[in-house]
């Protein structure tokens, strides 16, 4: 066991497993003092009892509490008849299914449902068949769930990479049942088939589409083993139950078998389920790797799994409220992407074609791409804490184009969704690139970007990608048609011209940069001009952003908090994002004291000084899915995401903390705790990233904005063959809600008076540290203090 200093990863193998707190002090080489160490981790020692997997279970945060590892393909998780899932305020679970995403705003996953139950099959719906339960009866924690059911059964659930293991402990009885649920899950299922293959073993295949809309079709592949024989089983179609039945084929039907046990003398049942996206082959093949093992043993090695991820950071100070919202971030931030290739390498690509990934040299191949949102946070998130995890991410994607021709806008298994607007792929690669996580594929993840940002795919492929770049690159915006009929399933450009055309050159000035540094000068000058296009829908009159109609004259209403023509938003969110040149936008609406009257107006930043808690929750935020009509905040929804750090690029640092702190009071640690939609991680990424001091003020760069963190001291475990110093400190003594600005900043022991840091910033030092006072001071107020120009 190395060392917490000198520790590197490798891949596939995580060489440490939890400890005690005392023990991790000594032998990890934090240089802690077991107290301090003790105060970073729940009852037991463990970092896991600090998560609480409830977070963003009610109130539309759309998590879910059931078990998963890291990036895991299966999340094992209970189902109670939200259309994402799990809703806390709901009463009855209706099975616990295998595929779940985390804090998706539309009915995704669901596959397989299984239930246990008692007696005879008298209903093969599962909203009726539901079993009613108790949040009383009900707990969780990282890669563990239990559940005990009204009817006398108590459910575990357990998950590897690949499969889910499930325990069940029944009463007394000569008819405990397991019902597999392959016709209803959380989307639209459209073709399913069961098969009894002996006494111990359930296969499935399952076809379903549809995410917010209608999509192309994917197919997810299971097999069911259980420890020991069944008594009885038989299949059901429609509402028609078959006793004895091995197979059955259904058409958007309801469609399933049953397997019955004896549990007078042995009360308990488990089974492992496998999935693959590949074929019936691929989830035996993953059965056989990844099961055989006791649920006991399962359950031991996921949170094992997770006690070793959370590790990566610890952190002192604070109240016990804000350590459990801070770890149950992090772990949110670990659950996606997932891997989509079976154990042999094989995954079905987006030409639903097999193919494997020796093929590009990746180790893993990862599906489940929320871009537009990950973009801005996760996806550097990641980049910092799993590298190597997000190198084969960024293959993947790569490799999406190769397969299909196109890059992925909102990936889902093996299909595009369409979901959201503009060019998310752009920042999302350039950021890998910007981390150094394509080496020896450079060209080839600048060639699919090129080929992105300078043309649309055609009518007969599935993906829109900058659907109106026709208009953009004739005219310097996307039109705003209003509606418009859909040409693809999914969400269009032209519903949201004015936010398709800043996405858009957000996307132009990152993949400039990446132009200009691999030696394709043309290009990066076409690029950075283009990325100026924001300035083609400011408006001079009104002073703020407005779409434009395809006859390039201003539309809809002038009043910015009425606007259209922005995705999920108002022209008062978007104004600020312009990530990439913040000093030329600052100068179109009128200058710094012009910029600042306006963010303090946007943050109701008086009404915060007097009471953040209440401005958050009662100014800033009116519901988790009320985006329009507003010239606030709207911290809960991804456009805003990198706002509070505008002032770092207009003197007044201070009030980025003031802002980000407020905004971090809306992260609770009960299950209405998320800030709408987590988005597969993304808001999660904001908290951590915010809570430690540093956050990517320009997604896409390697530039990260700086303010003060919420914990005297936060030490990061960092991959050596990224970062060559394996590790990074983060101290701000006394900080408190009241001595929360930085007086003064140093990194390495040298004094420091920008706002940001770069990546090289932080591969070349082990500590950063801020000295923090009750008043904001002169830091970061200097000529050259701002983060740059993208360039």
């Amino acid at each position: 066991m190395r060392s917490r200093t000198t520790r590197t990863r490798t891949t596939g193998s995580r060489t440490r497993r939890a400890l005690g707190a005392l023990g991790a002090a000594v032998l990890l080489g934090t240089g802690l003092a077991a107290p301090a160490a003790q105060a970073a981790t729940g009852s037991t020692g463990r970092l896991t009892d600090l998560v609480n997997p409830f977070i963003g279970t009610e109130n539309e945060g759309n998590t879910y509490p059931g078990a998963a590892v890291p990036f895991g393909m299966v999340q094992f998780s209970p189902d109670t008849g939200h259309n994402t899932g799990y809703d806390y305020s709901e009463n009855h679970i209706r099975g616990f299914s295998t595929v779940h995403l985390s804090g998706v705003g539309c009915g995704l996953g669901g596959d397989l449902p299984v239930l246990p139950t008692t007696g005879d099959i008298t209903s093969t719906d599962y909203a009726k068949y539901a079993a009613e339960f108790s949040h009383d009866d009900e707990k969780a924690s990282p890669g563990y769930y239990k559940v005990g059911l009204k009817t006398g059964i108590e459910a575990e659930l357990s998950a590897t990479k690949r499969t889910g293991v499930q325990r069940y402990t029944f009463p007394d009885t000569d008819k405990a049942n397991v019902l597999i649920n392959a016709g209803q899950s959380l989307h639209k299922t459209v073709r399913t088939k069961v098969e009894i293959l002996d006494n111990r073993t359930v296969r499935t295949a399952i076809t379903g589409s549809g995410f917010c809309q209608d999509t192309k079709q994917y197919t997810v592949y299971t097999i069911t083993r259980f420890d020991r024989p069944f008594t009885a089983s038989g299949t059901w179609k429609g509402d028609t139950v078959t006793a004895g039945s091995k197979t059955s084929e259904a058409d958007a039907d309801r469609n399933g078998a049953y397997v019955r046990f004896d549990t007078a003398k042995d009360r308990t049942v488990e089974a492992t389920t496998a999935i693959s996206y590949v074929d019936a082959k691929g989830a035996a093949l993953n059965l056989r790797t990844e099961g055989g093992r006791s649920f006991d043993k399962v359950r031991g090695a996921a949170q094992a799994a997770w006690e070793d991820r959370l590790d990566d950071v610890r952190v002192q100070g604070g109240s016990d409220t804000r350590r459990r919202t801070f770890y149950s971030s992090l772990y949110r931030s670990f659950l996606a992407p997932n891997i989509g290739s079976d154990a042999d390498g094989r995954y079905t690509g987006w030409d639903q074609k097999i193919h494997h990934t020796a093929a590009y040299g990746g180790s893993t191949y990862y599906q489940n791409w929320s871009l537009w949102d990950t973009y801005r946070t996760q996806a550097q998130l990641l980049s910092l804490l799993a590298p190597r995890e997000s190198r084969d991410m960024a293959l993947s994607v790569i490799q999406i184009d190769k397969d299909s021709g196109w890059l992925p806008k909102w990936g889902y298994g093996t299909v595009e969704t369409n979901i959201m607007t503009g060019d998310p792929v752009t920042p999302f690669l350039t950021n890998a690139y910007e981390q150094g996580l394509l080496k020896g594929h450079e060209e080839d993840a600048y060639r699919a970007l090129k080929k992105n940002a300078d043309g649309v795919p055609p009518a007969d492929s599935a993906p829109v990608g900058r659907e109106a770049n026709k208009e953009y690159l004739a005219d310097g915006f996307a039109p705003y048609i209003k509606d418009r009929a859909h040409v693809k399933p999914g969400d269009s450009d032209y519903d949201h011209g004015a936010s398709a055309t800043l996405e858009y050159a957000l996307a132009d000035a990152m993949l400039g940069r990446m132009a200009g540094k691999l030696g394709h000068e043309d290009d990066a000058r076409r690029y950075a001009q283009r990325a100026q296009n924001y300035r083609k829908i400011y408006d001079s009159s009104t002073g703020f952003f407005r779409a434009r109609d395809a006859a390039g004259n201003f539309t809809g209403p002038a009043d910015p908090a009425q606007s259209e023509g922005f995705h999920e938003g108002t022209s008062w969110q978007y104004q600020w994002l312009v990530p990439q040149d913040l000093p030329g936008m600052v100068g179109l609406i009128g200058g710094t004291d012009a910029a600042n009257q306006r963010l303090d107006s946007f943050f109701a930043y008086d009404q915060l000084l007097a009471d953040p808690a209440k401005t958050a929750r009662e100014v800033w935020v009116n519901g988790p899915y009320d985006y329009y009509n507003a010239d606030k905040y709207n911290p809960q929804n991804e456009p805003d995401l990198i706002a509070p750090y505008t002032y770092l690029s207009t003197g007044q640092p201070w009030k980025t903390t003031d802002v980000v702190h407020a905004a971090l009071t809306l992260f609770t640690d009960e299950p209405t705790g998320m800030t709408g939609n987590d988005d597969l991680g993304t808001m999660s990424a904001w908290n951590v990233l915010s809570s430690i001091g540093i956050f990517p003020v320009q997604p896409g760069t390697d530039t990260w904005g700086l303010s003060t963190p919420v914990f005297e001291r936060v030490d990061l475990t960092l991959d050596r063959r990224y970062y060559p110093k394996g590790r990074l400190t983060v101290r701000a003594p006394g900080t408190s809600d009241t001595d929360r600005y930085v007086q003064s900043a140093r990194v390495g022991g040298a004094a420091y008076g920008k706002t940001y840091l770069t990546t090289a910033d932080l591969r070349g030092t082990s500590e950063l540290s801020f000295t923090v006072g009750p008043r904001p001071s002169s830091w970061g107020t200097g000529a050259d203090a701002a983060p740059p120009v993208v360039k």
